[in-house]
């Protein structure tokens, strides 16, 4: 019985073109639960479940350094100069850029480069930081000597005379905080001992430990007009401009913020409207300052990184079209680094973001990337082209083997052996080498082609 299950016209007139080089995983799955297991055969028994572990356990091996892959995404690199990795990324083959002809051209990985993670410190090194307050009694806020972006909802602040608080928000307005009780979350007017108006230095650290990351904050006036209403999770700007740097994840805080709507997060910016994570957080008709912050995940380094033009853009061209410039210096180009010798630009992986760092020579331009994955990721991506499907048989048979009680050892080593030379077969195979195109290449290279 045939393969093909369809007719010429049912090919043409659909839309998986090219299908016959693949074999389903489910397919495999089945042809060897009928070849390799059954009485009289070396597995006697085993279940399909454990079949398929092991064969989408050989495909995700064959998918790394076996199978060809095919997967690419293509983005015009924005301003922040990143790039999402995508949702079945694995390791990447290639990230090259497009010119106007369409043509790719390669960019390099920088080694020497990251964004690491970057906490708080204080002067002497502490990751923590103290400022000097105000307090006073019967006074839920605390009034700061400056305004501290930095400090965020969550945040644990001790001192001689309060204890240990939570803050719950701030009033960027006058630099004051508000504080809740660590256990109950709820405020007290008597949080602290004196019964006057005091100044201490106040220290504030993580509730989770010590570490803190660098906040950004964007101080936002509003003048006039009623900007909340409560039960409403929309805030009305005066301006359009007001809300140019508010960006979706920030963190709201400000004296007109109860409780219950402390750290309610941006999920939306239209215009001067921005749509906020809780509804029931903002008093009725109320005006004042408003700050939005959010956690810098830039560090140091990518900040240098980004905002530096790249030394391949400092420099001539490595042609030869000035030679003015070049041939009469001889000798200049001595002990240049064939890596680093090109203007397309270059870029790093930053995998505990999952964004891919380019430098800023790359902004506005069309990036392809070239990555691998494990094949597993939907259903109809998890097959195998038919040069690698004796490959698959073999590791699924070893696969069982191997991890079979009372094998005897020569039969496992000898189907080791047998999946190691289907391997190799299925590389050769899928390298797809052909003689004419061979030839070709080394007729360019001054080479005497014998036919």
């Amino acid at each position: 019985m045939g393969l093909i299950n369809q007719t010429p016209q049912n090919y043409y007139d659909g839309n998986d073109f090219g299908n016959y080089q693949f074999s389903s995983l489910n397919s495999i799955v089945n042809q060897f639960m009928i070849a390799y297991v059954g009485e009289d055969k070396l597995i006697s028994k085993v279940k399909r479940v454990d079949v398929s572990f092991h064969a989408k356990r050989a495909l995700q091996e064959l998918s790394f350094d076996t199978l060809k892959s095919f997967k690419a995404q293509e983005i015009v690199v924005p301003a922040t100069l990143q790039m999402i990795l995508p949702q079945d990324y694995v390791n990447y083959t290639k990230i090259s850029s497009v010119d106007d002809a369409g043509v790719k051209h390669l960019l390099y990985p920088v080694s020497k480069t990251s964004n690491p993670f970057s906490p708080y410190q204080n002067d002497d090194g502490d990751f923590q930081f103290t400022v000097s307050a105000t307090l006073t009694a019967g006074n839920l806020e605390i009034i700061l000597d400056d305004f501290y972006p930095e400090i965020q909802i969550g945040d644990l602040v001790t001192g001689p005379s309060i204890g240990s608080w939570v803050v719950t928000s701030n009033n960027p307005s006058n630099n004051g905080i508000f504080l809740a009780d660590t256990l109950t979350g709820y405020p007290n007017v008597n949080f602290f001992t004196a019964t006057n108006t005091i100044t201490e230095t106040l220290t504030i650290k993580r509730d989770d430990g010590n570490i803190k990351y660098k906040r950004i904050s964007v101080l936002t006036p509003v003048q006039s007009g009623t900007i909340f209403t409560q039960g409403s999770p929309i805030i009305t700007l005066d301006n359009v401009s007001d809300a140019n740097d508010i960006e979706i994840g920030m963190t709201l805080d400000g004296d007109l913020i109860n409780i219950m709507g402390a750290g309610s997060t941006v999920i939306g910016v239209n215009g001067k409207h921005v749509t906020m994570s809780s509804n029931a957080a903002f008093t009725t008709g109320a005006t004042n300052a408003l700050s939005f912050s959010k956690i810098n995940e830039d560090s140091t380094t990518w900040s240098n990184y980004k905002s530096t033009i790249p030394s391949e853009n400092n420099i001539n061209d490595y042609q030869d079209y000035q030679n003015d410039i070049y041939w009469p210096n001889e000798g200049r180009r001595y002990g240049l680094d064939p890596q680093h010798a090109q203007v397309n630009g270059s870029f790093y992986i930053d995998n505990i973001s999952g964004k891919i760092h380019f430098s800023s020579n790359i902004s506005g331009k069309t990036v392809i990337l070239d990555y691998i994955s494990d094949s597993l990721g939907t259903d109809e991506e998890m097959q195998v082209h038919k040069f690698a499907e004796e490959a698959m048989y073999k590791c699924i048979a070893y696969a069982v083997l191997s991890t079979r009680a009372n094998t005897p050892e020569y039969v496992v080593r000898r189907f080791k052996k047998e999946r190691f030379a289907a391997i190799r077969s299925a590389k050769l195979r899928l390298s797809n080498i052909k003689l004419e195109e061979i030839t070709q290449i080394l007729r360019g290279k001054s080479k005497q082609i014998k036919h």
